[in-house]
């Protein structure tokens, strides 16, 4: 295929990327942005298979068609609730081919160093080896070293995100002795090795240095508490992508590098923005809580008023106004239907329902948007916490669903609180507030929120979707 036809099709490719990652900013935009990029990465994938420099078709077509059936059967799947945990696991797979890619450059170098042929013999990825000189060599090897540090990290900080998303490994911050010593540590023997594979020491040095980057990836990620998950799951977002960068730098594809550049910034931009919605500082999370000071909260006084559904009922006939709030308790429930159900039979009865999010609502950035989403919410009702903050004073019911820390007063009140300072939903405004939720545990996170003993606030327990049905019935 002519070079000219596939650099067309990377430019139109990278196009359809630029306006997908533009589209997702918007709800009702974002079906059709999710349309651009399965177009461009089609035609990313047609064009580089055909583009001549690929070869074994005969194992590339049917690796192609294998994963495209697992990822279809995975995605059919997996739940809402469980895609935090799934984009972690692909993550860890882009970790993985940056790093095999990595090791399959070094071999194919070593090739081409003691080929002994025709050199025009030779086809696509060892033909461009073969064809740089000294200093565009000494450059691959920069670029490998750097797919592999950065793809190793991606891998194994993934897995671990992965596991503690599912419960698989425990929420809390695990840190060896030694803690960011070693992580330190770690990195000086990675440049080490770096030193010596620019020197010419070959693969042995790939191979330790995956192994060092794959220490740091776990120990890094393992430092960080559950609570601070959806800012890890952007920042790994943004590893992977800047580890697909340094592979379109190996392999001199220019689609790659601009993917990567795309996913990268992206990731640590939307990374930056959650750590300033917890009022988190952004090295502080990354590094595994580096520099944070340990705090203890305030004892809190009172007790927690129950409410039943036809004390929620009679509150919600009664109200004008009404917010709902939702958090990573209502997709556990999977209660976005009955959520929207109670909606719809709110709005017939002309009262105005609106819904609150927080930036870090869930355990991914935009987690409650989706299933809010899927559940045929009228995007115009769904808003932002800094576009509805200001109402709570004038609203008569806000209905808080599953959500803990970003309804939290102590944000606010209590200087001693573990999220002191992050901006919070100031839903204790409100004339009464409602919170359907499990039982008096703390959450996720392990803070205790006032909130929940308030004059105001009313308790209702149970699973957030059978709370919701009971309260359907008495909603005609």
């Amino acid at each position: 295929m002519e070079y000219g036809l596939v650099s067309a099709a990377y430019i139109s490719a990278s196009v359809l990327f630029i306006l997908s990652l533009g589209g997702l900013s918007n709800q009702e935009k974002a079906k059709r942005a999710v349309w651009f990029g399965i177009a461009g990465m089609a035609l990313s994938v047609i064009f580089t298979i055909f583009s001549g420099n690929s070869g074994n078709f005969w194992l590339l077509l049917p690796m192609i068609i294998a994963g495209s059936i697992i990822g279809y059967y995975v995605a059919k799947k997996v739940e809402m609730t469980e895609m935090p945990q799934l984009v972690a696991a692909l993550h860890s797979f882009v970790g993985l081919a940056a790093v095999f890619i990595g090791f399959n450059a070094q071999l194919e170098l070593a090739l081409i160093e003691n080929f002994s042929g025709n050199l025009d013999d030779l086809k696509g990825f060892s033909k461009k080896i073969a064809n740089k000189n000294a200093t565009e060599i000494s450059i691959m090897t920069v670029e490998i070293f750097l797919g592999v540090f950065i793809g190793a990290v991606t891998f194994t900080g993934s897995v671990v995100a992965f596991g503690k998303l599912s419960g698989k490994i425990g929420g809390k911050v695990f840190k060896l002795p030694g803690g960011h010593g070693l992580n330190l540590a770690a990195l000086i023997c990675s440049l080490g090795l770096g030193l010596l594979y620019f020197n010419g020491s070959g693969m042995w040095t790939l191979i330790l240095l995956s192994i060092l980057a794959g220490f740091i990836g776990w120990h890094l990620i393992m430092g960080i508490g559950g609570a601070d998950m959806p800012v890890v799951v952007s920042m790994l977002n943004s590893y992977s992508g800047w580890a697909a960068a340094a592979i379109g730098f190996t392999l001199g594809n220019d689609l790659l590098i601009v993917t990567g550049a795309l996913v990268g910034s992206s990731g640590a931009i939307l990374s930056y923005i959650m750590c300033k919605a917890m009022n988190r500082h952004f090295v502080s999370v990354i590094l595994g809580g580096f520099g944070s000071q340990p705090v203890t909260q305030s004892e809190i006084e009172g007790e927690q008023v129950a409410i039943d559904a036809d004390g929620v009922a009679t509150l919600l006939n009664d109200a004008d106004e009404i917010i709902i709030v939702p958090g990573y308790g209502m997709a556990v429930a999977q209660a976005q239907q009955a959520v929207s159900e109670l909606t719809r039979r709110l709005r017939s009865k002309s009262k105005t329902i609106r819904f609150g999010i927080h930036p870090v609502a869930g355990r991914l950035p935009g987690h409650m948007n989706v299933l809010l989403a899927e559940a045929k919410v009228p995007y115009d009702i769904v808003l932002e916490m800094d576009e509805i903050n200001d109402d709570f004073p004038k609203t008569d019911v806000v209905i808080v669903i599953g959500s803990n820390d970003i309804v939290n007063p102590a944000a606010q009140e209590d200087p001693d609180s573990p999220i002191a300072g992050m901006p919070v939903l100031e839903v204790w405004k409100a004339k009464h507030v409602i919170v359907s939720k499990r039982g008096q545990g703390t959450g996720y996170s392990g803070i205790q929120n006032p909130l929940f003993y308030k004059e105001n606030t009313r308790m209702f327990y149970g699973d957030a979707k059978n709370s919701l049905d009971s309260l359907l019935s008495k909603i005609e």
